[in-house]
């Protein structure tokens, strides 16, 4: 699984790190920080991430898609 942020549609709400805290987190700018490659396990809760994202910037890349 690969996923991405949109950081022009991202304003740093931090569901996506409440979600997903393995994933996802805030850094001490307030900028959204998230590990590009999750380890599988992380699925579950990086799906909800992208429904819970209120401008809906995460996407998981299909394929080799980057």
């Amino acid at each position: 699984m690969r996923i991405t942020i949109d950081f022009d549609r991202c304003e740093s709400h931090g569901l996506c790190a409440l979600t997903a805290p393995e994933v996802f987190r805030i850094d001490d700018d307030g900028f959204t920080q998230y590990n590009a490659e999750p380890d599988p396990s992380e699925r579950d809760n990086v799906v909800q991430a992208v429904r819970d994202c209120p401008v809906q910037a995460i996407r998981i890349l299909a394929g080799g898609e980057s």
